[in-house]
């Protein structure tokens, strides 16, 4: 089911603009699910503007490989690809694991962690799968913004932004599994407040990003 949105949510941005980040955001809630087909004409109707914007949208987002064009179907929402998926969070669990074990780990930047990590935990009791991930990409991503290299910090950004596409929500699929990484995050942060060695934190790090892999692996 779809709601008409009028021209005054533009709020300042370009028609274009408005049109990818609308269809980004439904693709990554899960509204366009893959396979899903973006019929020009029915999104512009939609949203209240005319296709050719909807349609530079649709090229942008093709672009950065969340919509994928076929012959005689047209533009439709990218599937998830199990090889690539397994390949990001394997070079995740790496580059992760050597952030973390070299970033400065302030009790400012542990506080607000482990806020995260109870935000949560607090989604667990009625599951929303969508919101404990973006709570889970903050996390990873705080923890790793300590890292002193800065090449660094952009690859796993990068490689986040990559799984934005490849995975929409793992946890939707593995609702067991955002539990165990709750418990994970608090050994983590337990591991950085007590100064253990770094090949501790590193070793842990990789280990948890990985256990989300295995889950995944398993449930296929």
């Amino acid at each position: 089911m779809t709601t008409s949105v009028t021209i005054p949510a533009l709020a300042g941005r370009s028609k274009t603009q408005y049109a990818y980040e609308t269809l980004k955001e439904r693709i990554v809630d899960g509204w366009y699910g893959p396979g899903t087909r973006l019929v020009f004409d029915r999104i512009a109707r939609d949203l209240g503007i005319s296709a050719v914007p909807i349609r530079e949208a649709v090229r942008r987002l093709e672009a950065e490989g969340w919509v994928i064009f076929e012959r005689n179907v047209g533009a439709q929402v990218a599937g998830v690809d199990p090889d690539q998926y397994r390949h990001a969070m394997h070079t995740l669990a790496l580059l992760e694991g050597h952030a973390m074990a070299t970033a400065k780990a302030t009790p400012t930047l542990l506080s607000r962690a482990e806020k995260l990590n109870d935000r949560m935990r607090a989604t667990l009791t009625e599951f929303d799968p969508l919101g404990f991930t973006r709570l889970n990409r903050e996390f990873h991503l705080l923890l790793c913004g300590g890292c002193p290299n800065p090449h660094l910090r952009d690859l796993i950004t990068r490689e986040w932004n990559l799984l934005d596409v490849l995975r929409r929500s793992t946890f939707s699929l593995i609702p067991g599994r955002a539990r165990e990484s709750v418990e994970e995050h608090d050994e983590l942060l337990r591991l950085l407040r007590t100064g253990a060695p770094a090949a501790d934190v590193e070793a842990f790090a990789r280990q948890h990003k990985l256990n989300t892999v295995t889950a995944v692996s398993t449930r296929a």
